[in-house]
């Protein structure tokens, strides 16, 4: 059987009509007939505490520059990358495309599952765990959450904390659930995260 892919009009082979595209060299097929059902919120800053730069977009891109920044000495060889990327003022781009594994959540589980990359699709905010989330990026993730539950089996959405606790805190205490269930009326009881 082959990978479970997306018929839906607003995705073409996955790439998400809405947002901009930046295919990004960091990913690999999913495992033959996967289906994808998880959402995985995540938040970046780089540097660190910093928005607007253009280090998130380099990251994905494999084009960082690791002698930029003292911090960024540790992305030294990294090859990561994420499906979405939301901006502080909700503008959106998208890195791989939905139907392909991007290499997001690292070592994680979720409800008895290993590998969540495999299963799941990946949403970075750009922000921090100490900073609240814009509005813009609430009504953009919300749009883009309606457009994956049209296209997709999407039975749960996730942080990256749920999936591999204590090893990653995001999308962190600052991320305001209660505002994405009213941004997009997305149920509770769909989506255990959401509860109050």
């Amino acid at each position: 059987m082959p990978t479970m892919a997306c018929a839906d009009p607003l995705f073409q082979q996955g790439w998400y009509r809405y947002a901009g595209h930046r295919p990004s060299p960091h990913y690999d097929a999913r495992p033959e007939g996967m289906r994808v059902d998880l959402l995985v919120l995540h938040n970046i800053s780089l540097p660190a505490g910093q928005f607007g730069t253009a280090c998130v977009d380099a990251l994905f891109l494999g084009t960082l520059d690791t002698q930029a920044q003292p911090e960024f000495a540790v992305l030294q060889g990294l090859r990561v990358s994420s499906h979405f990327f939301i901006r502080r003022d909700g503008s959106l781009l998208q890195y791989v495309s939905c139907d392909q594994r991007a290499w997001h959540a690292g070592a994680s589980s979720f409800q008895g599952r290993s590998r969540c990359n495999d299963f799941s699709i990946g949403i970075e905010l750009e922000g921090t765990d100490t900073l609240p989330f814009e509005l813009a990026q609430y009504d953009s993730l919300a749009a883009l959450v309606g457009a994956l539950l049209q296209a997709y089996p999407i039975r749960a959405l996730a942080g990256h904390s749920d999936i591999a606790p204590g090893r990653k805190t995001d999308p962190g205490p600052c991320f305001d659930w209660s505002a994405l269930r009213r941004a997009s009326a997305l149920a509770a009881s769909s989506f255990p995260a959401l509860e109050a």
